[in-house]
Order: structure tokens, then C-alpha cells, then sequence
């Protein structure tokens, strides 16, 4: 058995009383008599064994809207493929989202330049009604699928809230992505109706996207209808024919009451995009009541979010947070919605932005955090983060480096935690334990209704062991499927070939018994196998990240002598170089922190490290470059020239 990982923190008795998650035991012990007493474990393992009740507890639990019976919740329960979650429901996601005071304050947006404004939930539906009119009027009903190239703003929400009351399905991107990576995008979702904005500022120097607007449009002939967001003041529409611009949309349209159309729960609500490098992105279409269901119910109970909260959390709509982001709002949370680069004009802007806005639960790209344990960064004592309770930490696994960094740096008495999960599923498989201590670099625990689980290669579940993720049996925000995939083929093979009949994550992983926590070592298709032995690449970067030359890595795993041989790029600190030195000091980290055969054959030094948008390393693409096979998808990345610097390296040669 693994030696447990040492407590960073645990929430007192008091606090304990007052989570959600305690409301909701009181709750299920008075509806159904069953005490789980505050026992997270003996609480999931009851709501994934029993998984129709907990699920529909969850769901008066969060009090979404909906008309028709809650029973059955659950048909074909047993099989993913057949499952059918609350057949009898209709529900519209809007309707849940608005469904707050009116006077309640629902969301402060901020730019980079400091510009910052807020409206109430009667604000938000206003402008979601005038949206509802105008979609409406253009023959936008239940099905019709909206496209939009928007920045994190209010207008971006009540655009999103607008559609989904009438059942469109809402599909979304950045607009710093290329106009091929765009298209890669939509050109297989084919929205008839497509927002855009009209330029962007980022580390304060302006970007014009019309004419990228202009050459996506072109190449979409679902579109019929593009409604152009001024950035800066009223958009010149000139570059971009046939366009309307937003006030001109909405202007014909007044106040008027919303009016959801209510649908059944698995009828799709958004359509979102993996980011990987292997080919073109994959298309996940989510339900609607799949979605609110496992999202809100999180963030209510495992984040604990409550009205009383002001939540935040840096996104692009290119990225599945910002859709989480919005449903924040449905526990009634405030949200904070942020237009900008997270390091402009330095370091601590996003933690300066938590104190500004007194923001109590607070979600950073782990990328963003490990960024700050990289250059130093801490707090002074102007900055006041005490309102914050609560840090999640997402896109990626944190490191244990990176939560002794939270826990030393930024605020000794917070709940850290870090999860996997994300876009396949709109939420976690493994993550926060609202009655737990935090261990350091562990997930506390599987999310509730997360029939969790590790298998080895055998196909047998293990404890302090690694192995494959795996779901044992269906959840409710399982995808409806991939869009063109109209057989199932493609997402059979994607996410159930390598196990049958469980969902497979595609996370390396290892279960620890004496804390029921996880460790995930890295991407199970990024694994290395020198020797036959499977290494995660999170376990060197972990040891890597130690060495203070080396600012941030990437590790591949190169075919070599009917092998597979380690390597490691590096990029190091300004000044610095990649003598013999400075590699026997990485091999001897690696060595003396993983194992002999963690450590890297060949140490290369890089100028930079190519990522994909949502600030992940791209391992697939400088593995397959490095082994002289096609990259598939130089769009999702962020800085896409970084790759040129590992093709053909004569290193790699000998």
C-alpha cells in the first residue's frame, strides 16, 4: 500500500456543517432515511450504486426547473449505450440559469484595461430576451444550431441564454484561434446563425478579426444570418459582407418576459471541441439536461458554491470552462467575467483581479499557477486574498509542487483541488471532497455519481497501482455522440473499444487505498514504455520542475533499436545553457526523485514549448514530430511555430 501523502490542509468541524454537501446528506437522510453521516466514500459509493436515486435527489437538491415526473430517472441503467436518464422531463437550460432574483447581482465584467461594469440577473434576461426576439425572428426554433466567435463578455452570455431558451444548440470559439482552426470547428458543426466580434486586445496591443470573420463566413454556407460585436464602440461592417452589427439586431426588440421552450433532457444544448493534435478536433455534442445536471450539481456540492459567492474563472469560449463558467450561475453564484491576457501587465494580474472583486471561489489553468511557482510570484501584503476559500485548479493535473506553492505562497487556509474530467464530460471524474483533508499532488476523491475506477493491463482493478482511468457504468452527461459520426463507430472506438462497456478517460492513473485519493500521471496516450515499463510523463516533469534552470519541459517518448527511448526538451532561464552540467543535474533529479528508468536518454534545449489553447503541453505533436510522423491538427495550438524546432533535430539522430 502507498504511504499516504502528506495533509496540506482539512476543513474544521464548522466548516464541515456548513457545505452544501452536508445539506444535501441532511437532506437525502430525511427523504430516504439512509445516514451516511459525513463519510464522503460510504456517501459516493452509495451514489454510484444506487445511482437513479442519487441523481434524482441531486436534482431537487439544485431545484432545475422542469415539468413532468422525476421517475423514472433512470432506464437501462446497467448500459451505456442504452442508458436513458429522466425520460419524463422537459426542461429548458435558460430557464434554470435566470431563475434568480431580479435585483441579485449575476456577473461583473472586467477588461484588461481596467474597464469594469455589472448587471443584475434582470439585466442578464433583458438582454437575453431582446436576443430570444431577435433569433426568433430569424427562424431560430428547437435544433437550429447558433456559432459564435466571441470574447468572454456579458454579451457573449446573454447571446448563449438567448438561443438555448428557444433549444438551439450552442457551439463556440475564440477568436485568437486562425481562421483554419475556426473552420476546423464549425465547418462541421454549420451553424446557420453565426455571432462574431470584430477584434480583440490581448497583452495590450489590439487585434482586427473582420477580415478572418469575413473568410470563416465564406466558407460556411450554413450560414444565412452574421451579427458582428463591436469590441471598441460600433463595428465597421465594411470587411465583412452581408453582416449586421448587434445593436442593429436587437434594436427592434424591447423587454419582454422570457419564454422557454421546455424539451426533453437529452435534447442537445452544446457542441464543444477536444484540442488535440492527432487530426482534426472532435465534435462532443452535450445534452441539455445532462450538462446542468452534472455541472451545477459540482458546483454546488462538491465546489460548494452558494448565492452568496463570487465565482471566477479566466476563459476563452474556445475552452469548456467558459460554459462551466456560466453555469456557476446557476447555484446563483456571482460570476466574474474577465476579457484579457492572465499575464498583462505581469505575473499577478489574475490574483489581483480575485482581490479587487472579493472573488471567494477562485478556478486558475494549473498552467497559470505552476506559471507563478515558476517566476516567483507571491503576493504582497497589499494584495488581500482572504475572501478566497476555495482554489480550483484546472485544464490540467496540478502538480505536488504546485499545491506546496498555493498552500506557501498564496493562502495557508483554503480548499485546493485539482481534477480531471473536462470537455467529453462538461465535469469531473475525480476531484473535490468538500469533508476531506487536501494531500499533497492527490485528488481527493471521485466525483459523486463517478463509478470510479483503475485497471491494469489485464484488464483488472488495482489500488497503488497505475493503470487506465475507467468509468464503470453511465452518468448523465455522457455525450449524446460526435457530430458526423452517425453510426457511433467513431465514438465506440474513441471512448469504449479499449475497455468494452466502460467509459475510458484516457488519463494514467493510480488509486490510493488508504486515502481513497487519486494521482493521475499524464495522458494514457502519451505514456512512455522504455523497456516495456509504462511511465507517466507527469512523473518527470514533477522532478524536471524542481531544476531552476529549466523555466517549463516536455518529455516524448522517440522509437529507437526496437525500443522506446526518453527525451526531454527543455527551455531554460533567460542566460542560461544546456551544458553537461546542468543534463547530469536534471538526469540526477529525475534519478534520485522517480527512478532509473524515468530518466531521459537525450536533454535538448528549445526556445519554446508548444501548447495547445487552453495552455496544456502538446506531447502528441512533438512525439509524433520527433518520430517523423504527420502532426494532424497545428490549429489547437497556441504557438504552433514552437513545433518547428523539434522536426529533424540532428540530436535525435545517434
Amino acid at each position: 500500500m502507498s504511504e499516504p501523502a502528506p495533509i496540506l490542509w482539512e476543513p474544521s468541524p464548522e466548516t464541515i456543517e456548513a457545505r452544501n454537501l452536508t445539506a444535501f446528506a441532511d437532506q437525502v437522510k430525511a427523504n430516504l432515511g439512509l445516514d451516511f453521516g459525513r463519510d464522503y466514500h460510504a456517501l459516493w459509493r452509495w451514489s454510484v450504486t444506487d445511482k437513479g436515486a442519487f441523481w434524482r435527489e441531486t436534482w431537487k437538491f439544485l431545484g432545475i426547473v422542469s415539468e413532468g415526473p422525476l421517475e423514472p430517472t433512470l432506464v437501462n441503467g446497467d448500459s451505456f449505450a442504452d442508458a436513458k436518464w429522466f425520460p419524463e422531463v422537459r426542461l429548458n437550460y435558460a430557464e434554470t440559469i435566470l431563475n434568480r432574483p431580479d435585483d441579485q447581482i449575476a456577473l461583473a465584467a472586467v477588461n484588461e484595461s481596467g474597464a469594469r461594469y455589472e448587471l443584475s440577473f434582470a439585466d442578464l434576461s433583458a438582454g437575453a430576451s431582446r436576443v430570444q426576439q431577435a433569433l426568433a425572428d430569424c427562424g431560430v426554433a428547437a435544433g437550429t444550431r447558433v456559432g459564435a466567435i466571441l470574447l468572454n463578455t456579458p454579451d457573449s452570455i446573454m447571446a448563449m441564454l438567448g438561443a438555448t431558451s428557444l433549444g438551439a444548440v450552442w457551439t463556440s470559439v475564440s477568436p485568437d484561434f486562425g481562421a483554419a482552426g475556426i473552420l476546423d470547428r464549425l465547418s462541421q458543426a454549420q451553424p446557420e446563425i453565426l455571432f462574431a466580434v470584430d477584434g480583440y486586445t490581448f497583452a495590450g496591443k489590439r487585434y482586427d478579426v473582420r477580415g478572418k470573420i469575413a473568410e470563416v463566413a465564406a466558407a460556411l454556407p450554413s450560414v444565412r444570418k452574421i451579427i458582428v460585436v463591436g469590441s471598441d464602440g460600433a463595428p465597421d461592417l465594411d470587411p465583412v459582407p452581408g453582416a449586421q452589427s448587434w445593436d442593429d439586431f436587437l434594436s427592434p426588440h424591447r423587454l419582454a418576459p422570457m419564454a422557454y421552450t421546455r424539451l426533453p433532457f437529452d435534447h442537445p444544448l452544446f457542441i464543444l471541441y477536444t484540442s488535440g493534435t492527432t487530426g482534426i478536433p472532435k465534435c462532443i455534442v452535450h445534452s441539455a439536461g445532462g450538462s446542468m445536471l452534472k455541472s451545477i450539481g459540482e458546483h454546488s456540492m462538491l465546489f460548494d458554491l452558494k448565492p452568496s459567492d463570487t465565482a471566477f474563472f479566466p476563459t476563452t469560449l474556445g475552452w469548456m470552462m467558459w460554459n462551466f463558467l456560466v453555469n456557476y450561475l446557476g447555484t446563483g453564484a456571482k460570476i466574474v467575467c474577465y476579457d484579457g491576457s492572465p499575464f498583462y501587465p505581469d505575473t499577478g494580474r489574475l490574483w489581483q483581479l480575485a482581490a479587487e472583486e472579493g472573488v471567494t471561489v477562485l478556478g486558475l489553468g494549473s498552467s497559470y499557477i505552476e506559471a507563478c511557482r515558476k517566476n516567483g510570484f507571491a503576493p504582497d501584503e497589499s494584495l488581500d486574498l482572504s475572501a478566497v476559500r476555495k482554489i480550483i485548479a484546472g485544464g490540467s493535473v496540478l502538480s505536488p509542487e504546485g499545491f506546496d506553492y498555493v498552500y506557501e505562497n498564496i493562502a495557508d487556509d483554503v480548499h485546493l483541488s485539482s481534477g480531471s474530467g473536462g470537455t467529453e464530460i462538461m465535469g469531473c471524474l475525480l476531484g473535490s471532497n468538500p469533508w476531506g483533508p487536501v494531500r499533497r499532488g492527490e485528488l481527493q476523491a471521485p466525483a459523486l455519481g463517478m463509478d470510479m475506477a483503475v485497471l491494469d493491463a489485464n484488464g483488472k482493478t488495482v489500488s497503488d497501482a497505475k493503470g487506465e482511468l475507467v468509468c464503470w457504468s453511465p452518468f448523465p452527461s455522457l455525450p449524446l455522440g460526435l457530430l458526423g459520426d452517425d453510426d457511433g463507430a467513431r465514438f465506440q472506438e474513441t471512448y469504449f473499444s479499449q475497455n468494452p462497456g466502460h467509459w475510458t478517460q484516457g488519463d494514467f492513473a493510480e488509486s490510493r487505498a488508504a486515502s481513497g485519493g487519486y494521482v493521475v500521471y499524464g495522458r494514457s496516450d502519451a505514456t512512455l514504455n522504455p523497456g516495456g515499463v509504462r511511465i507517466g510523463t507527469a512523473e518527470i516533469y514533477r522532478q524536471v520542475d524542481k531544476v531552476e534552470e529549466v523555466l517549463e519541459s516536455i518529455v516524448v517518448g522517440q522509437k529507437w533499436q526496437s525500443d522506446v527511448r526518453v527525451v526531454l526538451f527543455v527551455r531554460l532561464q533567460d542566460g542560461v545553457e544546456l551544458d553537461d552540467a546542468l543534463a547530469d543535474k536534471i538526469r540526477a533529479m529525475v534519478r534520485n526523485g522517480a527512478s532509473p528508468r524515468h530518466v531521459p536518454r537525450k536533454i535538448i534545449a528549445v526556445d519554446d514549448i508548444p501548447k495547445t489553447r487552453t495552455g496544456k503541453i502538446a506531447e502528441i505533436a512533438v512525439r509524433d514530430l520527433v518520430n517523423g510522423d504527420p502532426v494532424g491538427n497545428r490549429e489547437a495550438l497556441a504557438n504552433a511555430g514552437a513545433l518547428e524546432a523539434f522536426a529533424d533535430r540532428p540530436e535525435l539522430r545517434d
